[in-house]
Parts: C-alpha cells; structure tokens; sequence
C-alpha cells in the first residue's frame, strides 16, 4: 500500500507509518487472501510493495514463489529490503514504467494501490505487459464510499470526506474499487471477478467492533500531517476524531460497516 508512481499517496512513510502498514497487514490478512491461489506459479509481481507488509504474507504463503516487488518511495524500499532480508527482489520503480521485459511473471498481486494511482489504467496495461499468457493478477481495493457509522459522527464524516478530497486532489482516486471491473477489461484482461467483501460490525461482538473501531481510527490519522499541512485538519476536528471514535466502542446503536471490493483476472 503505497504510492508506486503516484502522487496519491498520503500517509506519509515515517517509521511509524510503515510500522501501522505491517500491523494492518496482520489485521487484514484473512480477508485479503481469501480466495487468492497461486499455487503452481512461478514468479510473481507485486506492484505497490510499500514496507513489504504484504510481501511477508506472501512468502508465508507461497513459499515457491519468486516474487519481484516494486514501490516508487526509496523511503518504503529501503524498509521493504530491510524486512525482506534478500528473500525477495524489490526494486525502485515507477509501475507505469516497470523495468521487466514482456511476459517475465505469471502472476501478479495489487494490494490497496491503484487507490493512489492517478492513471490506475495505465498500470494495469502495463502491469499486463509484464504478464506472460495465461497469468493470474489478484487484489484488492478501496471503496470510501461505502464507510457507514451510526450514530452520525459528524467530526469523523468531515475528517473522512477531506481525506478523500486530499487525495483526490493529490491524483488518487478513493473509490476506485467500484470501478476495477471495467479498468482490468479496458486493460485487456479477461475472466475478470470482483466482489464485495463488507465489513460490518456492531454491539453483538463489541470485541470485534472495538478493533475495527481503532483500527480505522488509525488509518484515518495516519493522514493527520498532510491534511494539517493542507489545511484540512486543526485541533479541534482531531479531537472530535478522537472522542467520536471512543463513544462508538460502548454505544449501543453503534454500527460499522464498509465495503472494499477484490478482484481477479487472467491475462488472455
């Protein structure tokens, strides 16, 4: 998750960004990889590597792969190699220019980026060059859209709705998701699926609910220094955040609910 070859990226690349990009990978993990098989694959490109979070979890995986993993930040590619430790080839790379010759893999794994991407059809087609025949891509995506919270929480749904406007305006496009279909078909793939994943948590398992809660609470604030340095966010809206997300954990009409959006394909 991260900006390889976009300017849509604004989370930053701290140690502590990329630390929260490890443990949401954790988080994540069973939903993310539901479904995705590259059993009897090869060698396979991921695009967007950032800290080399989803890396890991492929290696664990699918422990025969070759994996070729690319990001456009030298800060992510650093930590990625550092985590890595030589198991895997990551490379500074813009993904609307990657530096492989036709039909190096057959697979390819996309993790939260075309989010960040302002041409996200050009990395598509070129993520398709780089795919021998009958390659498989996987991935999934963001769909802000969807965020449903109840009670109404105003300051979240500000905060929230600059987000997306800073990183719309930043050349990233927040709901990218419902339009993968036609993306992966413009960019030639066929036998393309996707599919909704929704979470939606609310007082039956105040556990669960609680962790998505922080969870997002973080993901929201680790944009917290673009959208102050856009003038986006003060003190105030922060707090509001802040004790919004606290009151949710315990109300009982508290709901949760959004939905990202997988999706798979075949190179014809």
């Amino acid at each position: 998750m991260s900006a390889a070859g976009a300017a849509g990226y604004i989370h930053g690349t701290s140690r502590a960004e990329q630390d929260r990009l490890h443990a949401q990978a954790r988080q994540l993990e069973a939903m993310v990889f539901e479904g995705v098989d590259f059993t009897g694959r090869r060698r396979l490109l991921e695009v967007g590597c950032g800290a080399g979070a989803q890396t890991k979890l492929l290696l664990e995986r699918f422990p025969g792969l070759a994996i070729a993993a690319v990001d456009a930040s030298p800060a992510q590619v650093e930590r990625a190699r550092a985590e890595l430790a030589g198991r895997v080839e990551v490379t500074l790379a813009d993904a609307r220019r990657l530096p492989y010759a036709d039909a190096s893999f057959d697979a390819a794994f996309l993790c939260w980026v075309l989010e960040h991407m302002a041409r996200p059809l050009e990395v598509l087609r070129e993520v398709r060059r780089a795919l021998a025949p009958g390659a498989v891509v996987y991935g999934i995506e963001v769909f802000n859209a969807s965020l449903h919270l109840e009670p109404d929480c105003p300051s979240v749904r500000a905060y929230w709705e600059r987000l997306n406007r800073r990183q719309s305006a930043a050349g990233g496009d927040p709901e990218v998701g419902a339009k993968l279909g036609n993306l992966l078909l413009e960019a030639g793939f066929k036998d393309v699926v996707t599919s909704v994943w929704p979470r939606h948590h609310d007082q039956r398992d105040r556990a669960a609910l609680a962790s998505q809660l922080d969870y997002w609470r973080t993901l929201m604030l680790s944009a917290e220094p673009e959208l102050r340095r856009a003038g986006l966010a003060d003190d105030s809206l922060v707090a509001g955040l802040e004790r919004e997300f606290e009151g949710l954990k315990t109300d009982p009409r508290s709901v949760f609910y959004y939905t990202p959006v997988k999706f798979s394909a075949r190179r014809p």
